[in-house]
């Protein structure tokens, strides 16, 4: 019997499974994402089935038969707006994380400014979502998770390169997040 998708979120599960479901961790950080997400839709008052949908598609550019720049962000909403998903959502992706930096730095703000930048609530959720979420899909603070990944992709990559702008911003979106977690 095939199960029938009622969401939005089920159907971006199901792309994510279907390109990157056999990667290991970064389908544990995936689906870890996704449920974090879930958890902060709720908290927050954002619509769960948006934010729910761009993190199960956050990461989908790293899959080989997607990936056209290298950039898994801009791959990724390149490959969702050919499928005819909402250009919100390919801008989530697009941006998550402080995208717009790196993508800047690789000389592909050109290319990223074809999908929106939001700049809200639902933005900076997705981003702590998956600023709170480790590779393996276990929780872990921002701060962990920023060093773990430049410990990752090491001192000379495009992340460590734009960490002077990067870093404030990340810690800005945790700072708005937790904020309006408190309130």
């Amino acid at each position: 019997m095939t199960a029938v998708l009622s969401t939005r979120a089920d159907l971006a599960r199901t792309v994510a499974e279907s390109l990157i479901g056999d990667s290991g961790n970064r389908w544990k950080h995936t689906a870890g994402v996704a449920a974090r997400a879930a958890e902060l839709a709720g908290r927050l008052g954002l619509d769960p089935d948006v934010l729910v949908t761009a993190a199960w598609l956050h990461d989908i550019g790293y899959a080989e038969p997607i990936a056209l720049t290298g950039f898994h962000p801009l791959d990724g909403a390149v490959h969702l707006s050919a499928e005819g998903w909402p250009a919100r959502i390919a801008g989530l992706v697009a941006y998550h994380s402080g995208a717009r930096f790196v993508g800047a730095a690789r000389g592909l703000a050109a290319e990223m400014s074809a999908f929106p930048d939001e700049r809200s609530l639902m933005a900076d959720a997705l981003t702590y979502a998956d600023q709170t979420v480790g590779p393996s899909g276990l929780r872990v603070d921002t701060e962990t998770r920023y060093a773990e990944m430049l410990l990752r992709q090491g001192p000379c990559s495009w992340n460590a390169r734009v960490g002077a702008a990067r870093r404030p911003h990340l810690r800005a979106v945790t700072a708005r997040v937790e904020h309006s977690l408190a309130a």
